[in-house]
């Protein structure tokens, strides 16, 4: 009798799918943000995972509730060249504070920025372009590596995060990694009572104005009242940077 020889295959097909999706935001429905980061990180549920941290203005919630459980989980930071000085401090603070252990910083490749935007002026005629080189490029090219990613979305932040689900597939590309918005039910409210409790640092530019804050050409003050995001990239028609894309819709 001949042995039928087992080819072995390299699996190319996405990591999750929409079914899966589904499987997660139902096991999860009811729980806990702690208890459902604890068993997606102590469980591996989503394989390997990372977190998208722009070290915002309420960032140091889930860069909290995360390193409660395991502060090793990789911390992607996208240095944009673009950032305000405070940002950069405070970033370097709260991973101090948390003891955050495995912080990475992302930076858009050199020739590029030189190709493409060498007066470092892109932002102020083609803001979509900046985001590209300097977000948008450098995130796909990290992730590569893990299966899922953290963020720190919220549906109050805006109205093309209103309907957004905890687990969702990203349709970026078409690995099919797992898209996770631990945060995404949480109100302005939960937020401000977190940061209390536990007595977080605040990014001192909130103090000052500035709700939800990216680069600094790109991030004005928002009057009371108005959304938080309005901010950003004030006079385009442009609400998010692009890292991120619910069904056919850009943002982060």
């Amino acid at each position: 009798m001949n042995e039928v020889r087992k080819i072995d295959r390299i699996d190319t097909g996405p990591r999750f799918s929409e079914h899966d999706a589904v499987r997660l935001n139902r096991m999860f429905r009811g729980s806990s943000t702690q208890d459902m980061l604890e068993s997606v990180i102590k469980d591996s549920l989503a394989g390997d995972v990372a977190v998208v941290s722009s070290f915002g203005a309420e960032s140091v919630v889930l860069l909290h509730l995360i390193a409660q459980v395991d502060p090793d989980v990789p911390v992607l930071f996208l240095d944009t060249g673009k950032h305000f000085a405070e940002t950069l401090k405070y970033r370097d603070d709260v991973a101090e504070r948390l003891g955050l252990t495995n912080l990475v910083v992302l930076k858009p490749d050199e020739a590029e920025l030189v190709a493409k935007d060498e007066t470092g002026l892109r932002w102020s005629y083609d803001p979509d372009g900046c985001c590209e080189i300097r977000k948008v490029k450098p995130l796909a090219k990290a992730l590569g590596q893990f299966d899922a990613s953290f963020t720190g979305r919220k549906a109050f932040q805006s109205s093309t995060r209103a309907n957004l689900p905890r687990f969702e597939v990203d349709t970026s590309d078409e690995q099919g990694r797992l898209k996770i918005n631990p945060l995404i039910d949480w109100s302005a409210e939960d937020i401000s009572a977190y940061l209390e409790e536990y007595d977080l640092p605040r990014h001192p530019l909130v103090a000052q104005g500035f709700p939800s804050i990216g680069c600094e050409p790109c991030t004005n003050k928002v009057a009371e009242g108005e959304d938080p995001r309005s901010g950003r990239w004030k006079g385009w028609d442009k609400v998010e940077c692009g890292i991120h894309q619910p069904g056919e819709e850009p943002f982060l």
